[in-house]
C-alpha cells in the first residue's frame, strides 16, 4: 500500500494582520480515507478546515476468486468503518451430532425358516444319491436301500465331484442360514462393512449365512448409575444416582453410528447433570419434577440422532457432597444448639420474672431497684445452673 500526500489550497483569504495559513497537506491511501496530516502533530496550530471526499475502500482480492475477476469495492462514509474490520459473527454450534441421514433402519430379506429346513435336506439327499451313483455307499446302506451297489470301485469322477459340491453348497445354504428370532431382539445385518437390514420378526426363519449377524436388545429397558456429581441452583455440590428408563429405537443407528450406545448413553446423562441444576435434598415436589423434565428433555435430545428413545431420566436419590455434608452437619448442628440455647433462656427469664412478680404482689418483701437487680440475677444463676445439671 503506498501513501502520497498532496497539498491542498486553503479554504479562504486570510484575515488582515494575519498569517496566511499555512496550505493543509493529506494522506491518500488504497484502503482509507483521507487523513489531513495536522492530525499527527498536534503541537501546531489547526489548520482551515477542509470538506473531504467519500472515501472508497477496497479490499484483497481472495485467493479462491478467479485471476479475471475484479476486486468489489465499497463505498461509506467517513468514520464508518469497513465490515471487514468487525469481528466476524461466530457461527451457532449444531444442537445434536450430525449422522448420516441415509442410515435408517430398514428390514431386511429373509425366508421362512422351513425353506432353509427344505433346502438342507435337499442338499443331504443329493449328496446320499451322488455316493450312490459313485459306488461310495457301505454295503449296510446298499442293502436298507434295497439294491446293490453301484461303480466298480474305480471312485467318483468329475461329474460326481461336481454332484457333491452342488448338494454340499446347497445343504450347508440350507441349514447353515437358520436363525430363530425372539421377542425383544433383534438382528442387524452387514457384508462387506455395508448395512443390509435388520431383521425383527420372531420364529424359525433363515438369513443369508454370508451376512454378519449383529444381536441387538430393543427391549425396554432402565439404567441405575452409580452416584454422579452434580450442583443445584446455588452452585453447592452434590451426588445423584439417576435412573434412566430407555429403549433402541433404530438398530442401525445404535449399532454403527457410535460404538457402544449404552456408554453413549451414560456419557449423555453425566454431562447433562452438570448442564442441569439439581432440587436440593428436601426441596418440593414441583422442583423435583421440574429438575426430571428438563434431564428427560436434555438427554434425549443428544441420544436421538443415534437410534436412543429416553422415557424418563430420575433422580432416584440425591445427597450432598462429602465435603459439603460435613458443613451442613456442622451448621445444623449448630443451629440445633443456638435454638436450644434460645427457648432455655427464654424459659429461665419468664422463671425469674414470675417469681419476683409474686414474691412482690404477695407483699412477701419489699425490695427497692438495687434489691430487685441482686434478687433477679441469684435467681437467674440459680435457675441457669439447675437446667445445666439436668438438662439433656
Amino acid at each position: 500500500m503506498t501513501t502520497t500526500t498532496s497539498p491542498v489550497p486553503e479554504s479562504g483569504p486570510p484575515a488582515d494582520g494575519a498569517a496566511p495559513p499555512r496550505p493543509v497537506r493529506l494522506i491518500h491511501t488504497g484502503s482509507t480515507t483521507e487523513i489531513p496530516v495536522h492530525l499527527l502533530f498536534r503541537d501546531d496550530p489547526g489548520p482551515a478546515p477542509v470538506r473531504l471526499r467519500p472515501a472508497v475502500v477496497s479490499r484483497r482480492p481472495d485467493p479462491e476468486e478467479g485471476p479475471g475477476q475484479p476486486a468489489r469495492q465499497e463505498e461509506g462514509r467517513p468514520g464508518e468503518q469497513s465490515h471487514r474490520g468487525r469481528p466476524a459473527a461466530a457461527r451457532p454450534r449444531p444442537a445434536v451430532p450430525r449422522v448420516d441421514p441415509e442410515l435408517v433402519e430398514r428390514p431386511a430379506r429373509v425366508l421362512p425358516g422351513l425353506a432353509g429346513v427344505l433346502a438342507g435336506m435337499c442338499g443331504a439327499a443329493g449328496c446320499a444319491a451322488t455316493s450312490w451313483w459313485a459306488g461310495a455307499l457301505p454295503p449296510f446302506a446298499a442293502e436298507a436301500l434295497g439294491g446293490a451297489a453301484r461303480g466298480g470301485g474305480a471312485g467318483p469322477g468329475p461329474a460326481q465331484w461336481a454332484a457333491y459340491a452342488a448338494a454340499g453348497a446347497l445343504g450347508l445354504f440350507g441349514f447353515g442360514g437358520l436363525a430363530r428370532g425372539r421377542t425383544g431382539r433383534a438382528w442387524v445385518l452387514g457384508l462387506f462393512g455395508r448395512y443390509r437390514g435388520t431383521v425383527r420378526r420372531t420364529g424359525l426363519l433363515w438369513v443369508n449365512p454370508l451376512l454378519l449377524r449383529h444381536r441387538v436388545d430393543v427391549r425396554l429397558r432402565h439404567w441405575r448409575s452409580e452416584p454422579v456429581p452434580a450442583a443445584d441452583r446455588g452452585g453447592v455440590a452434590l451426588r445423584v444416582v439417576v435412573l434412566v428408563v430407555w429403549r433402541v429405537r433404530d438398530t442401525a443407528r445404535a449399532t454403527l453410528v457410535v460404538e457402544d450406545h449404552e456408554r453413549y448413553l451414560r456419557e449423555c446423562v453425566e454431562a447433562a447433570l452438570l448442564r442441569v441444576p439439581v432440587a436440593a435434598p428436601g426441596a418440593s415436589r414441583g422442583a423435583a419434577d421440574a429438575t426430571q423434565d428438563a434431564l428427560t428433555r436434555l438427554v434425549a435430545a443428544d441420544t436421538a440422532p443415534v437410534g436412543l428413545e429416553v422415557f424418563a431420566v430420575r433422580p432416584a436419590r440425591v445427597e450432598y457432597a462429602p465435603e459439603v455434608a460435613a458443613a451442613m452437619h456442622r451448621r445444623r448442628i449448630a443451629a440445633l444448639d443456638a435454638q436450644h440455647r434460645a427457648s432455655v433462656l427464654t424459659s429461665v427469664v419468664d422463671s425469674v420474672e414470675d417469681t419476683v412478680t409474686r414474691l412482690t404482689t404477695r407483699g412477701l418483701v419489699e425490695l427497692d431497684d438495687y434489691e430487685r437487680k441482686v434478687l433477679v440475677k441469684d435467681l437467674t444463676v440459680a435457675f441457669c445452673a439447675g437446667r445445666g445439671e439436668t438438662g439433656p
